[in-house]
């Protein structure tokens, strides 16, 4: 009977983590692939837009872009990688520990790369257009939309080979 206890209390304990899981997965798909096509839609558009702004509206128009970009992905940012953290930590019976912690990594990659590579260009440019600063943002944001497309491509695997 005492095993018997043991073998149900575990049972409870591995069920309520693979509900973990599956919420953490779910969250990570509700927060990546949008911000797969946010990306795509700042890697092409927006960004390059930004050297059609005149000189005398780029200030305002830079100031007014970072603070309301920043309002729609902090959050998604911020959930995507505390679920990414929780999807790699918690059990993850049905697949193999290089992915979770793939998936990891490349969460860690579009922080790096937004805190490290994005903001000081976007510093840059709130004294006005520099076309240099631009170009510059615009090629080093290739590692931020690639990286985003992988966690993109990686979730949306998980969820087809599990179907």
């Amino acid at each position: 009977m005492h095993g018997s206890r043991r073998n149900r209390a575990l049972e409870s304990v591995e069920a309520v983590a693979l509900s973990a899981s599956r919420l953490a997965l779910l969250v990570q798909l509700g927060t990546t692939l949008p911000l797969v096509g946010l990306i795509w839609v700042v890697q092409v558009v927006v960004y390059p837009q930004f050297l059609h702004v005149g000189k005398a509206e780029f200030r305002d128009y830079h100031r007014a872009y970072t603070r309301l970009i920043t309002r729609v992905v902090g959050p998604l940012m911020g959930l995507e990688l505390a679920a990414a953290f929780a999807w790699a930590v918690l059990p993850q019976p049905h697949l193999p520990s290089w992915l979770t912690a793939a998936g990891f990594v490349l969460v860690l990659s579009t922080w790096a790369s937004t805190v490290g590579l994005a903001v000081p260009r976007h510093d840059r440019l709130f004294d006005g257009i520099d076309e240099r600063v631009v170009v510059s943002l615009v090629r080093l944001n290739w590692l931020r939309t690639v990286a985003w497309s992988a966690r993109g491509a990686l979730l949306l695997w998980v969820v087809w080979r599990d179907a």
